[in-house]
Order: structure tokens, then sequence, then C-alpha cells
């Protein structure tokens, strides 16, 4: 598996995780945030390989198509670039570096 897929969707689930059905969630999860084989995902749930592995690709495809119709994780992608950038290029300036953290901090709540 990709080091740059699992990244990706471990982020997408972050953000979409509350749109997936229980069942969803558990297998991207399993498979991507902890490591889980397909094997030990469908014995943990007493369902085939086969079962698995085609529940995590049509997962997976909702993640990018609510990625592709609400950008929250681009977006959120690009916040932090422009929040970066302006932290490091007004360091100075207390009210500034003030509202970015809230706006960090909204940003990064759980």
């Amino acid at each position: 598996m990709e080091i740059e897929k699992t990244n990706r969707m471990n982020a997408l689930f972050e953000f979409y995780a509350a749109l997936l059905t229980d069942k969803q969630m558990n297998y991207i999860e399993l498979y991507y945030a902890d490591d889980y084989s397909l094997a030990e995902i469908a014995e943990e749930f007493g369902v085939s390989r086969q079962a698995v592995y085609d529940n995590i690709k049509r997962t997976e495809k909702i993640l990018e198509d609510y990625e592709r119709k609400l950008h929250m994780y681009s977006d959120y992608i690009v916040r932090s670039e422009i929040f970066d950038q302006l932290a490091l290029r007004y360091p100075e300036d207390s009210f500034l570096q003030e509202q970015l953290q809230v706006l960090n901090s909204i940003d990064n709540k759980d």
C-alpha cells in the first residue's frame, strides 16, 4: 500500500467519517489507520476477505466523491499554508498571531 494513498485516505476519513456507515468507518479505520490486513478485518467481522475488499474500495470512492463535492480537505490544506505564510511574514504582530491561533484551533479541534 502506498504511503501517499494511506495518508490521503486517513485525512479524508478525518473529515468525512461522520457521513459513513458504522461498517464503512470500521473497515477503513482498521485498514488504513490500524494497518490491519483484509484477512484480519474479515476474521474480525466474520465475513469474506472479498467482502471487506469490496467495501473498502467502495468507501474509498465515496470519500473521494465527498471531497470532490465539498472540498473540505483541500480547503484545509490551502488555509493551513496561508496561516503558515502569515505567521512567518508577520512574527511581530501579536494581534495577527493571536487571530491565527484562534483560526488554527477551529480547524484542529477534536
